[in-house]
């Protein structure tokens, strides 16, 4: 497994300044995707525990408002063991602040049984669609995405947009 980048102080991904790691390798390869450097599972640095450490010691900023985890595709099956890894250290150390994951793949249909899920607290789901890109969204960049409070929808077992 490896990420492509970690941002100290990030401003879009996410409510707040927060620390955000892009995983690398995504095999979706969305048409005007705004990362491509990611698609490569060959490419990037290698993601260890120190990575890990690296990102909870900057998550643990009194600034810092929570972690996004996106990609590439952290949800891919060679990814979405490293994110679970991440995800479960980061809840486990900072239970206060939140965790969003962006990810093509489907909350309802591909996600919502796995263990990753119990530690995301908002997932933007669903593929970048170029066709129904729209500026003015908030956290996602096409109309087929949705912005997801994952622990609602596990308690509803219904998917609850984020209001």
């Amino acid at each position: 497994m490896k990420y492509n980048v970690i941002r100290k102080m990030d401003i879009s991904n996410g409510p707040g300044i927060r620390v955000s790691i892009f995983m690398q390798g995504c095999d979706f390869h969305c048409k005007n995707c705004f990362n491509p450097e990611t698609w490569s599972f060959e490419d990037g640095k290698n993601f260890t525990q120190e990575s890990i450490d690296e990102v909870l010691k900057l998550c643990g900023e009194n600034h810092i408002k929570g972690l996004s985890i996106l990609g590439g595709e952290p949800m891919h099956p060679k990814n979405i063991e490293a994110t679970t890894n991440l995800a479960k250290q980061f809840k486990e150390k900072y239970p206060n602040k939140n965790l969003w994951v962006w990810s093509g793949f489907n909350f309802d249909k591909d996600l919502k049984d796995k263990e990753v899920v119990k530690y995301i607290d908002v997932l933007v789901d669903g593929r970048y669609v170029d066709e129904l890109h729209n500026p003015t969204l908030k956290w996602k960049g096409s109309e087929n995405q949705r912005v997801i409070d994952v622990q609602k929808s596990l308690k509803n077992n219904e998917v609850i947009l984020l209001k």
